[in-house]
């Protein structure tokens, strides 16, 4: 996958850790307004508690993932100038950060639909999409408040959309009894393979041994859930975030585009 697309926090000035708002949660404990610092992020845009977030409980900075927004907006977008020594900017940078990180979200997405032989009836529709998205990512700030991101991202759901039918194959067409709400669920040994998950709860669903090949995994919630010794080897538009938020073990298998998180080696030892 595209490492511009991936989380470098050695060149982000801690964005999310300032521009984004969070209440107190499962996944925080304690609420934070957005525009104000967590109150663990230092002075060099690092995090005092990075290797204890989890224990910390904070599950949400875990499975959140930018894209690579951050290091766009700070590197790219704002020329290195931080919000620190340019308060000015400040207030512009929080605004355009989530906007960046949803278009940035958006190429991921096409740059899987793209890497697919089975989607190559609609790879130019889909390479002029990836063009038209990479062309927001050049606007000035000021421009990017004044895009129309939902109306965007409608067209980009529109091919993710048909992607998923072609890639899913057969099983694709098949008239599919669909369930939003699998919190909690007992789904040991199941086979979805070529299901749609997409916009499923799966709020820790046990998902162990399960086949979830070929599954599209976009919009899915999967923290928690359980996935020792499933097969995620080829699931469709599964995102690092989504994986960091479940439990997993060394032999859960998944995308080789994707790294195992440090938790999963840590409940295989028990």
């Amino acid at each position: 996958m595209n490492e511009i697309l991936t989380s470098d926090c050695e060149h982000c000035f801690g964005l999310c850790c300032i521009a984004l708002p969070y209440a107190k949660s499962a996944d925080f404990p304690f609420d934070k307004d957005g525009g104000n610092p967590c109150r663990n992020l230092l002075s060099d845009n690092r995090c005092k508690v990075h290797h204890e977030l989890r224990e910390k409980g904070f599950r949400g900075c875990v499975s959140y993932e930018c894209f690579g927004a951050g290091q766009h907006v700070s590197q790219k977008m704002f020329g290195g100038r931080d919000w620190r020594s340019h308060s000015d900017l400040s207030k512009e940078m929080f605004a355009v950060f989530p906007l960046i990180q949803q278009v940035h979200e958006m190429l991921w997405y096409l740059t899987q639909a793209l890497s697919l032989k089975e989607t190559e009836p609609i790879h130019a529709d889909l390479k002029k999409l990836y063009e038209q998205t990479v062309e927001l990512t050049l606007k000035a700030p000021n421009e990017i408040t004044q895009l129309g991101i939902d109306m965007h991202r409608s067209k980009v759901n529109k091919l993710l959309i048909k992607t998923s039918e072609l890639y899913r194959g057969n099983q694709a067409s098949k008239p599919e009894k669909r369930c939003f709400d699998y919190m909690g669920a007992d789904l040991r040994g199941r086979n979805f393979r070529g299901s749609s998950f997409r916009g499923v709860l799966l709020i820790a669903a046990n998902l162990s041994y399960a086949d979830l090949r070929k599954v599209d995994f976009i919009g899915a919630d999967l923290r928690d859930a359980n996935l020792e010794f499933a097969d995620l080897s080829n699931a469709l538009f599964l995102t690092q975030a989504q994986i960091n938020s479940a439990n997993g073990n060394i032999a859960t298998k998944i995308p080789d585009f994707l790294e195992r998180p440090p938790h999963w080696f840590a409940q295989s030892d028990k």
